[in-house]
């Protein structure tokens, strides 16, 4: 059985990331909205009806403004830490809501999620690994400075959502006021193009078979950028980059190919 995963979509402007088999499947986030989610979804062939779970990473609307919507419409479950869902300013159906706690993996059918404290300014945020049949992925995106807990995770990792949200250069030279350029490259805002670089060629596993650079920030980067600077650090690992616009294609990890990726549109 393979483990597929796909961004749905990735940037400030909303964030939600696919990642499950044949059976079941899990998001991780839900930061566009329901008709969106699901338009994006029917057009990579993906159903809806496989989603288990929904596992929120912190409050930001960007990581949430969806799943209100999307889980009352389709009653899936919501994956939330209390903090999380006290500062959120959510109204999720109680029945529908479930905790989560650090580093104590969640069973979701046939798939386990790992939930895992980062280091970012929403009041208790985590990244996620989700593994199935062998293969495991990861979404390690909104993190200021990868920790020990994001890097020994990415190096369990046959595929990873990892953040690349801005050139040094472009945000320093940038329009943003002082304290938001502060914020951002702080210890608990966000990773520049040269820390999510030194991340993967240090930690990734030598069985990585894709890594997809995620929430590019619109004003101080470029897909073109990223794309150069990771490409010739690839050494077999199939590089990609998260659109803030639409939905990537499909990346199957399976045991017959190790990775091919698959584009449907039905």
């Amino acid at each position: 059985m393979s483990l597929n995963l796909s961004s749905l979509n990735s940037g400030s402007n909303g964030n939600c990331y696919y990642i499950g088999n044949d059976r079941d499947a899990v998001l991780i986030d839900a930061g566009i909205s329901c008709r969106e989610t699901e338009h994006r979804m029917s057009k990579l062939g993906l159903s809806i009806r496989n989603v288990r779970a929904i596992f929120i990473s912190h409050e930001h609307t960007d990581h949430t403004r969806g799943v209100e919507v999307l889980s009352r419409r389709h009653r899936i479950p919501v994956f939330i830490t209390a903090a999380t869902l006290r500062n959120s300013r959510l109204y999720l159906d109680p029945a529908l809501v479930q905790s989560f706690a650090a580093h104590e993996p969640v069973q979701i059918g046939s798939l386990s999620v790992l939930p895992v404290p980062k280091l970012h300014d929403g009041i208790d945020p985590h990244s996620f690994t989700v593994s199935s049949n062998g293969f495991t992925a990861g979404v390690f995106t909104d993190i200021g400075e990868a920790c020990e807990n994001v890097t020994h995770q990415l190096s369990r990792c046959h595929a990873a959502f990892l953040e690349a949200n801005y050139d040094e250069k472009m945000l320093e030279e940038g329009s943003y006021p002082v304290f938001l350029k502060r914020r951002i490259a702080g210890s608990n805002g966000h990773l520049s193009n040269r820390q999510a670089l030194e991340i993967f060629t240090r930690y990734r596993a030598p069985f990585m078979k894709v890594l997809v650079l995620s929430h590019l920030s619109a004003m101080n980067n470029r897909p073109e950028i990223v794309q150069k600077l990771f490409s010739p650090h690839a050494n077999g690992t199939r590089i990609a980059i998260a659109s803030r616009y639409e939905a990537t294609e499909v990346y199957q990890i399976a045991h017959e190919t190790a990775i091919n990726h698959i584009h449907r549109n039905r």
